[in-house]
């Protein structure tokens, strides 16, 4: 016996009933002779075991919910109703230590007992919102809760009068598959749990969507029953009916703007997609659902740009912006790197979001944002991943960390190109010469850039650069490594033609705010460059663009 239980007196071993103590875990901790003499089995042998271990299983969630009246296996392997009604010590937090009561079989109490026990299950029926029903083959319900004249409008003595009273009433649209299902239960050769929905006529004459919770219980020597519980569901059915309706007309408008649909539920991290969504990623053959929503998308994301899309929907998340949209180059199916923009909201309770749903688009199918012929970003794409960094930048500040310009992770510049003579090219060898100069441009320009950095057409002859996480120092000193592979001469049509660029930097400064400051300041710098034939001159933050040293 534990040191903490009482030990029993004498009188104990005296007793003509069954006392019982277990610990906290149900192990037996104490048992009188009277043990042996109820049930047959030994006390010395049943000390130390789990009383669970002689309940029945059905009976066994019974017990611990506290119910006292269950079957306990005897010695003869027999199962009976006995009548334990057990009570719990507790230590000083209330932490229960051990338990105590007194056997009785169920069959030596009175009829008090009985009652006892069944005006507390009636009780409980109160308090479930749906019908609880039994039902045996041949003979209809056997039991049904008061709750049916609530929700259906019909006493449980009209319906119970009937044995064929819910076939009758079933929707005849739900009938054939409910009767099926039905049949199955009552001519099953073993238990098993099952579930139905279907509508129900109630007495007023209105339609009812039910859900029924069901259970065939097979035991041998008496016919099949079965046990449910009926629900209402009906509000739930037309909001899932609304919903669809809305998911229809939703899909229809997607499909015609070409655009992947997913939906993202964030309390277990399962993302639906659609078939479009699929489509463009190359991954036409894959299943809809993905139980792991932010692993399935990181492995689609350019690790260049995982940082950058997740800080994009986490500001969302944090109330910083309505919406996200962002721009990234992701993993196709077939192995290569296509531009897509991914945008959303989220769904917020009690101010935390559980939902976020939206759309993803092909870049290359959209021109504003892809530029077709050298096959870079546009301007929306560039102004979206400046934005961005500015944000991440001015929030830096706001929060009153160290100087942002001395926090190399956080500071970034601006690169403004034009090309120089490039009209001369167009005069001399014609449009197709002047694309032909475009896109060897394109091609210099991002094998002089980190992966992470971005290079986009602006438009005509212009280019822009964005390098993150860089110190000015080096910012510079990557614009005069363009200049210089810009200032290589280029083979055009068996002809070789001199170009060079004009280069106008600005790096991340308090004094800049916003996407146009960053880009009137790097215009002001390249046209300062353009006009001293200097080829990089650099944007200071007193506003005045100036050459430098060197």
């Amino acid at each position: 016996m534990p040191a903490h239980a009482t030990p029993p007196g004498h009188l104990l071993q005296l007793l003509p009933e069954a006392v019982v103590q277990t610990d906290a875990l149900w192990e037996i901790t104490y048992l009188n002779p009277a043990w042996a003499r109820l049930t047959g089995h030994a006390v010395a042998a049943a000390l130390g075991q789990s009383l669970l271990d002689f309940v029945h299983a059905d009976d066994v969630g019974t017990l611990r919910a506290g119910m006292p009246v269950f079957r306990l296996r005897f010695a003869d392997a027999d199962y009976r109703w006995v009548r334990l009604q057990l009570h719990p010590e507790t230590d000083a937090a209330g932490r229960v230590i051990s338990r105590q009561g007194v056997l009785i079989e169920v069959t030596e109490v009175t009829e008090q007992i009985l009652v006892e026990v069944r005006q507390r299950f009636l009780r409980l029926l109160e308090t479930i919102d749906g019908v609880v029903w039994e039902a045996e083959h041949g003979i209809g319900n056997t039991f049904l809760s008061p709750q049916v004249e609530r929700l259906f409008g019909y006493s449980v003595e009209e319906w119970r009068a009937d044995p064929g009273f819910w076939r009758a009433h079933v929707h005849p649209d739900d009938l054939p598959e409910a009767l099926a299902i039905d049949d199955a239960a009552y001519n099953a050769t073993h238990s098993y749990a099952y579930e139905m929905s279907y509508r129900l006529i109630a007495k007023s004459g209105k339609v009812v969507w039910v859900r029924d919770l069901c259970r065939a219980v097979v035991e041998p020597g008496r016919p099949n029953r079965m046990i449910g519980l009926m629900i209402d569901v009906t509000r739930q059915k037309q909001t899932e009916l609304e919903l669809l309706r809305s998911d229809d007309r939703y899909a229809l408008a997607t499909r015609g703007s070409n655009d992947g649909i997913w939906d993202w539920d964030l309390r277990t991290d399962v993302l639906h997609v659609s078939e479009r969504f699929h489509e463009i990623l190359g991954l036409e053959d894959t299943p809809p659902v993905h139980d792991g929503g932010w692993r399935f998308l990181q492995q689609r994301i350019d690790p260049d740009d995982r940082g950058r899309v997740q800080s994009a929907y986490c500001r969302h998340l944090a109330g910083e912006s309505p919406n996200f949209s962002v721009d990234f180059r992701a993993f196709h199916g077939s192995g290569r790197l296509v531009w897509v923009n991914w945008r959303g909201v989220a769904q917020f309770e009690d101010g935390v979001a559980v939902r976020m749903a939206g759309s993803l688009s092909d870049l290359a199918e959209r021109g504003s944002s892809y530029d077709a012929l050298t096959n870079l970003p546009g301007r929306p794409l560039f102004r979206e991943r400046l934005a961005h960094a500015i944000a991440v930048y001015r929030s830096m500040a706001a929060k009153g960390e160290k100087a942002p310009a001395q926090a190399g992770a956080m500071s970034f510049a601006v690169l403004l190109l034009d090309l120089n003579r490039f009209k001369a090219v167009n005069d001399s060898l014609g449009h197709h010469g002047g694309d032909q100069l475009l896109q060897q441009v394109a091609r210099r320009l991002e094998s002089c850039v980190r992966t992470g950095d971005l290079v986009a057409r602006m438009g005509g002859d212009e280019f822009n650069v964005l390098l993150e996480a860089i110190e000015p120092a080096e910012a510079l000193e990557r614009a005069r490594e363009i200049a210089a592979a810009l200032g290589v001469p280029y083979e055009i049509g068996g002809h070789t033609v001199t170009s060079g660029a004009s280069i106008g930097l600005v790096t991340s400064v308090p004094g800049l705010a916003t996407v146009d400051d960053y880009l009137r300041a790097a215009d002001a710098a390249m046209y300062a460059a353009k006009s001293r034939s200097s080829g990089v001159c650099v944007f200071p933050a007193d506003g005045s663009a100036e050459t430098p040293p060197g």
